[in-house]
Parts: structure tokens; C-alpha cells; sequence
């Protein structure tokens, strides 16, 4: 079933998807530039495989999944599925950051967050299902304004409890210190495709770039520069799938000075070649045709 919900004078959008057996692929190219949606998927059933970005990830049972506009995705088992889907116009989650606390970590974060819903949780969870399905079908004056307090609840409670799974091991530090890893991610997230430089973010941040640095490295996490590096090659190899654009034109796409420059970044990385990257995916795809 697909219930959607739409603000004709803003363009909000807000859907929900569950038992459905083809809900594959739903965000199409051209809906990111026009409409990005962000979408937080629940495992209701089994455990089972999602492929993001043709990458396998398991999903075990009563498990949310945040997927983020750009993010090509389909499930093993998707009439076990419970979807939600946004754009921003419906509700901006950078812009009501002070509401939520997701942007920089639920979603646009630098690796993807599964969130283990814990038995208490899983019903509380199948209450608000319940009463989303409830207003969608309840056309009112006060529609929109009951969808939106109940994506917050959901956004509020998923958050909280990857805060929870997160902080065993960032018990020790404080809010502040984490709170910039988010807002670094977030940043980065705005700004790869023309900004390559720790110093560009650090200085938004009012931060130096050692400390940053240091910073990161208390978290145990990946370097300021690492993630942007990562954010880049992971769009560049969404070119590469899923356009038949070329190294030049993708070098342009993502604030490299020429194909050359933008081809030595991307080895260095990878460790291949964006041809060979390009022509590993059209022979993977011969052999699943053959």
C-alpha cells in the first residue's frame, strides 16, 4: 500500500509504503534533483538483504534502515517493509536540527546507521505505524499538522536509539564534540562537489583544522579529510553505475580541475582506474545477462 500526502502549496510530500512486493528502486534520478526524498525504512519482518548502491547489507529483524535522496536501494523481502518518505519541503531536518538532532548522523552521516529497535521499542513503534496510517486517511484541516508532529515522534525515537547504540562508545566525551562530527558531516554533505579542503569546513566550524582533527581522532573516527574523500568517491562511483558519463564530465560535476586530476584521486583511493571501475561493472552486468 502507498499513502501520500501532499501540501500543494510548499510541494511537501510525505508517503508511507508497506506490503508492497515492488518497492525497488522507488527514488529515481530524476526525482533527486527535483524532489530529494529522505526515507527511514523498517525491517519488520526477518532478517534479510538490502543492496544499497548494488552493495549487500543484512538487515536483521526489527531494524531501521535511513536512506538519504541519492542512495539506490531494493529489499530481499520488501512486503516486509514499512517505508516513510520526505522531502524537504515537507520537513528540512538541517533547518529544525534544534527538533530532531539526525542531520550529520541518522542520516548524511559517512558510514550508513542500522538501528536495532529493542522489543519495548518495537511496539511503540507499531503504535505511531498505526496512527500514521490513521491520519492518512483522516482529510481534515489539521492533516498536515498531525503527519508532522508524528514524523518527528519517529525521527525522535529512531535518533534516540542510535544515540544509545552510539554512545557506548562515546560515553566519555561531551555533547559539544559530538555535535561537531554531525555538523561536520552535514557540511561536508552541502559542500564535497566544490570544497576538498578540512581547512574550508574547519573554518565554517570556527575550528582549526588540527583540532578537528583531534577531535575526530578522540571519537574514534574516520579523519576530516577521510570523509570527504569518502563522500566524493562514493558519488563518483554512482556516476560511474549509473550514468554513461564521462571522466571529464564527472570531474566537472565534482570540483576536479580536469578528468586527469579527478582520475589520480579516485586511483589513489580505490586503488582502480575510473575505466577500469567503469568497464568491471559492464562486464559484471554482461555475465548476469549471459
Amino acid at each position: 500500500m502507498h499513502l501520500s500526502f501532499e501540501e500543494r502549496s510548499t510541494g511537501g510530500t510525505l508517503r508511507l509504503i508497506f506490503h508492497e512486493t515492488e518497492f525497488r528502486n522507488s527514488i529515481r534520478p530524476a526525482e533527486q534533483r527535483a524532489l530529494p526524498f529522505l526515507t527511514i525504512a523498517w525491517n519488520r519482518g526477518k532478517a534479510q538483504t538490502a543492496y544499497i548502491d548494488d552493495a549487500p547489507v543484512p538487515i536483521p529483524a526489527h531494524t531501521i534502515v535511513p536512506l538519504v535522496s541519492d542512495q539506490q536501494f531494493c529489499f530481499e523481502c520488501p512486503k516486509d517493509i514499512v517505508a516513510w518518505q520526505f522531502n524537504r519541503d515537507f520537513y528540512c531536518i538541517a533547518r529544525h536540527d534544534a527538533e530532531v538532532g539526525c542531520a550529520g548522523f541518522l542520516f548524511y552521516a559517512n558510514t550508513l546507521l542500522l538501528v536495532e529497535m529493542p522489543p519495548g521499542q518495537r511496539q511503540s513503534l507499531d503504535v505511531v505505524f498505526k496512527m500514521f496510517v490513521e491520519e492518512f486517511n483522516t482529510k481534515d484541516n489539521i492533516q498536515h499538522e498531525m503527519l508532522l508532529v508524528l514524523l518527528k515522534r519517529l525521527i525522535v525515537k529512531v535518533t534516540t536509539e542510535a544515540r544509545k547504540k552510539y554512545a557506548r562508545t562515546t560515553e566519555h566525551f561531551s555533547q559539544d564534540k559530538l555535535d561537531l562530527v554531525r555538523q561536520y558531516n552535514l557540511l561536508v554533505e552541502q559542500h564535497f562537489t566544490s570544497e576538498h579542503e578540512v581547512r574550508f569546513y574547519a573554518g565554517l566550524l570556527n575550528r582549526s583544522p588540527k583540532t578537528l582533527a583531534n577531535i575526530f581522532l578522540m571519537l574514534n573516527h574516520e579523519s576530516p579529510l577521510k570523509v570527504i574523500h569518502k563522500r566524493i568517491i562514493m558519488e563518483a562511483k554512482r556516476y560511474l553505475y549509473y550514468t554513461d558519463q564521462s571522466a571529464k564530465e564527472i570531474a566537472d560535476r565534482l570540483g576536479f580541475e580536469d578528468a586527469a586530476n579527478f582520475s589520480r584521486f579516485f586511483k589513489t583511493n580505490t586503488g582502480i582506474a575510473p575505466t577500469d571501475f567503469k568497464n568491471s561493472i559492464k562486464l559484471s552486468q554482461k555475465q548476469i545477462i549471459n
